[in-house]
Parts: structure tokens; sequence; C-alpha cells
């Protein structure tokens, strides 16, 4: 049993639904994906990551990334084979099957490139925030404050 009510989550927060959303969405998804294909996902430098995907067997072109929604999102369709160049399988091991992966990001998240190399699909993204919403230092001035009478001796 993987059903949980979030019901209770909705009605006492306020400007929490994006989270709500991800938790609900999370219990639907992985149900669906049954762990295919594999993945990685990495932390390569202090706002640095990389998700290295199992891709074999897929070619450049039946692979597509997509950012969209605070969500990247890759895709990998083959193409059906005609009746002619049909090949015949004693056994086949590899799945070829189309797939779906959806990645939550963080905000301020964005992929900065993609490439494959024996049979992985790695997609580097990288945290960039804004330099409005980084912590600043705020010196802090005396005011008004009288200086101390000097007492003689």
């Amino acid at each position: 049993m993987r059903t949980f009510d979030l019901t209770p989550l909705y009605r006492s927060t306020v400007g929490f639904d994006r989270l709500a959303n991800m938790l609900d969405s999370v219990t639907r998804l992985d149900g669906n994906q049954n762990g295919y294909p594999p993945y990685n996902i990495e932390k390569t430098g202090e706002d640095a990551y990389r998700i290295s995907i199992a891709v074999a067997g897929f070619t450049e072109d039946e692979l597509s990334i997509e950012a969209r929604d605070g969500q990247l999102v890759v895709t990998g369709r083959k193409e059906e084979e005609d009746g002619a160049n049909a090949r015949s399988y004693l056994h086949q091991g590899i799945a070829n099957r189309a797939f779906e992966k959806r990645f939550q990001l963080a905000d301020h998240v964005r992929a900065t490139g993609a490439t494959t190399e024996n049979g992985l699909l790695h997609v580097d993204l990288v945290r960039e925030v804004p330099e409005a919403l980084k912590p600043r230092s705020i010196k802090i001035e005396t005011r008004g404050k009288a200086s101390a009478p000097a007492i003689e001796g």
C-alpha cells in the first residue's frame, strides 16, 4: 500500500502548495517508472550536480531533454523497426523501451549541458543564486552616543 492522504497537509498550510504537490507526485511517479532506466545523481562541486542515466542502445537523436515548470524531463523514444529491418531475437536482455524520467529541480538550478559517453547520458546542472538573494553583511553604526566625559585627576 503506497497511498498517502495528504489532505491534512493542504488544509493546515498556506503557501506550501508546491511542496505538497511534489510529495503527491513522488508517490504517483515512482510506482510507474519501475526504476527504468537506472540513474545516478552526484554532486560534482559546491553548486554543481550531474545526473547520469543509462541509455544503452539509444542514439542522441532518440533522446530529448527539456526543462519546464521546475522539472528536468528526459525522454527516450526508439523508432519502430519496419518488417524488412525487424530483428529476430533469441534473447533480448537490453531494454529498448521508451521512457520518460522527471527530476524535480530546486529553485535557481538549471541545466548547463548534456553529453553521452559509453552508454550514459550525463546532464550537468548548476545552482545560481541571484545576487539579490545571497546573504549580505550589514554594518552596524552607532548614532547619538555622547562620548563619556573625561575625569580629571
